[in-house]
């Protein structure tokens, strides 16, 4: 990959040249050194991602919600074979993430009613349970604990598993199967394969349990709508169910780590939030535009006609990567776009994406967060790393950020 250049403030690019991308490895949490100088001087670079192809890099924040919002940019054309990618697997066509149209639309129905804000605010009192358990005993246990092993990843997965009625011993598993689904480089393409296959064939034996023993689970629901009311084929019962799963499990399990982290280096702000839990909601919103989860952060888009975009004409059948984590720091939404604000208002982020396939689990992860952060700094107000912070291990080759490990101590 293309190294990073430093003390030249213009773009790092001549007109023409397409670099690899992701320009280089992230380098923990820290923004992309190229964002800036791109965005204000090349909104629209052409790039070459991983597994073949090009397409233009968007960073701007107008011309990034544009591409999520434009029903002109087409997920479903950009997971055709062939089309540039980032992962050596395309998405499954009949998955919600690929779909377009009626039947986009007509998965989002089904799952909807169970992430409404409503709805989820019910689930609060049983997630803060969940929080509460997995934190005694890691107080047991006591000092040093991994707050991802011992917390964040078992939260996370607990509160989506439940929601969906996979059994509490089958959890860990979707640990391994979602790294797969979400590997850059991490894992070959065979063992890609073979990952899915084993999730796909897990999840239609639930299938199957839920037909002999109906539930009123999730997955119980969605068999009830493909045998009884005719509104899903067999493979996208199975899809939407792997979507909400992996969906709805990573980004709060690999956040929680994330946002601690961020909070250690800012002392300041931390002990603000200690001092005042009626800041963490406003908090949450600021993290999740602060801190860039993805290492590739945009699902590209294909143009299904001549768009412009950026100062850029883009052509019918060219491809679009919209950088999510790039928007979210533009100046031209938000003051001080490198600085962390507890209190940013007004605060339109794209940390959930934007458009008809705007995160259906945002409501869901924002609860899991607020709880985490409220919990854990009410439990624990001396949290600390229990190690000088270069000793940390980060994730690599996988699409999204975070550690491996943290060890903390209180």
């Amino acid at each position: 990959m293309t190294g990073p250049r430093t003390g030249a403030p213009g773009c790092p690019f001549a007109a023409g040249d397409a670099p690899e991308y992701p320009f280089h490895a992230p380098d923990r949490l820290e923004p992309d050194p190229y964002w800036e100088p791109l965005r204000r001087e090349r909104p629209l670079q052409r790039v070459t991602l991983p597994y073949g192809g090009e397409a233009w890099l968007a960073t701007a924040y107008e011309d990034v919600r544009k591409v999520f919002a434009d029903r002109r940019f087409s997920r479903a054309l950009a997971v055709v074979p062939g089309a540039p990618r980032f992962l050596p697997h395309q998405p499954p066509p009949d998955a919600v993430l690929s779909v377009e149209g009626p039947d986009h639309a007509r998965l989002r129905r089904l799952v909807g009613k169970v992430f409404t804000p409503r709805r989820v605010e019910e689930l609060r009192p049983r997630i803060q349970r969940t929080a509460d358990t997995l934190l005694d005993a890691m107080e047991e246990l006591g000092p040093p604990a991994d707050l991802v092993e011992d917390f964040a990843l078992p939260f996370a997965v607990a509160v989506i598993c439940e929601l969906l009625g996979v059994p509490p011993e089958d959890r860990k598993r979707f640990c391994t199967w979602s790294d797969a689904l979400l590997t850059t480089t991490a894992h070959t393409p065979v063992e890609v394969r073979d990952h899915m296959m084993r999730m796909h064939d897990y999840l239609g034996g639930l299938v199957a349990q839920r037909r002999v023993r109906p539930t009123d689970d999730l997955i119980g629901a969605l068999v009830t709508a493909r045998d009884e009311e005719d509104r899903l084929t067999e493979g996208e019962l199975v899809r939407l169910a792997e979507a909400i799963l992996i969906a709805g499990y990573e980004t709060s399990a690999s956040q929680i780590p994330n946002f601690l982290y961020v909070l250690l280096r800012n002392p300041h702000l931390l002990e603000r939030l200690r001092d005042d839990h009626g800041l963490i909601p406003a908090a949450v919103e600021e993290l999740l535009r602060f801190v860039p989860i993805g290492t590739v952060d945009g699902f590209p888009r294909t143009a299904t006609e001549d768009v412009e975009l950026g100062g850029v004409t883009v052509r019918a059948g060219e491809t679009v990567v919209p950088s999510m984590g790039a928007a979210n720091r533009d100046p031209a939404l938000f003051t001080g776009p490198d600085e962390l604000d507890l209190t940013r208002q007004p605060n339109p982020h794209l940390g959930f994406g934007a458009g008809p396939h705007h995160c259906m689990g945002a409501q869901l992860a924002r609860v899991e967060l607020q709880i985490a952060l409220t919990t854990l700094l009410r439990r624990y107000p001396g949290l600390r790393l229990a190690v000088p912070e270069e000793n940390l291990s980060w994730k690599a080759g996988l699409m999204v950020r975070g550690m491996h490990t943290m060890p903390v101590m209180w």
